[in-house]
């Protein structure tokens, strides 16, 4: 890659993450278009401004060669965001490219396996993370967000923030969600954050201003399940009744 193309592309690259930002997109989302952008200009050696359909259709066939259709959808709308809002160009449709229409269910676990589940996991913050997620129904990043505030004792709910597609909602808080996490919280006193970060360990705790760590409690939990034996792809449940964790 030569110095002017290379400089080139971080002006478009650190320009379109300012853009992604100002449009109020989720973080994850965020992520998924900037790695877009970064993946499609090291495939055409950072020159990215002029492709042809051609050039598109090679890519994302390469792409699918070792990627899922996910991430090809994925890359698919972080270029044409990049076109629409950094290049200010029509986006070059690719009608070749259609990935196919998927609506899955999640599994279900059953009580007895969340009951392993928690029982496998020995790090308490995680072990009280994956109750709190399952007992309310929470996808990961609502409950890495949770804050002390958040929880409505006098009303018996939980308010969920920035919940998918920017929504708020509330979500009702059982007894035993209430009693685990109060007693957790005796445990690390962070005035704000429900789940701290474990960076500073439990002496950093109170003071730690982020959650715990996302890809922490992924790898976690894949691991746990795998101890477990428990085959199912989703690991979330609506509710779960199962003995609190601690």
């Amino acid at each position: 890659m030569t110095a002017p193309s290379e400089a080139n592309f971080k002006r478009l690259y650190y320009t379109n993450l300012k853009h992604l930002r100002l449009k109020g997109l989720q973080p994850k989302t965020i992520d998924a278009y900037a790695r877009a952008i970064r993946r499609i200009g090291k495939y055409f050696a950072y020159r990215i401004e002029d492709l042809s359909e051609q050039q598109l259709i090679d890519y994302f066939s390469d792409l699918l060669d070792s990627h899922s259709w996910s991430a090809v959808k994925l890359d698919l709308y972080g270029r044409k965001f990049f076109y629409a809002h950094v290049l200010h160009k029509p986006w070059v449709n690719v009608d070749l490219i259609k990935p196919p229409k998927a609506q899955r269910l999640p599994d279900i676990l059953t009580v007895d396996e969340a009951k392993d589940v928690f029982g496998t996991t020995h790090t308490l913050s995680y072990r009280v993370f994956y109750f709190t997620a399952y007992s309310l129904g929470l996808r990961l990043g609502e409950g890495l967000r949770l804050q002390v505030g958040d929880i409505d004792v006098a009303r018996g709910r939980v308010h969920i923030r920035d919940s998918k597609d920017n929504k708020d909602r509330f979500v009702p808080l059982a007894q035993s969600t209430l009693d685990v996490l109060r007693r957790f919280w005796q445990v690390h006193r962070n005035p704000v954050l429900l789940f701290p970060n474990r960076h500073g360990g439990l002496m950093g705790a109170s003071s730690a201003t982020t959650p715990l760590d996302r890809r922490g409690v992924q790898n976690t939990l894949r691991k746990v399940v795998a101890t477990c034996g428990i085959k199912k792809r989703s690991r979330r449940t609506v509710c779960v009744t199962a003995t609190p964790p601690i």
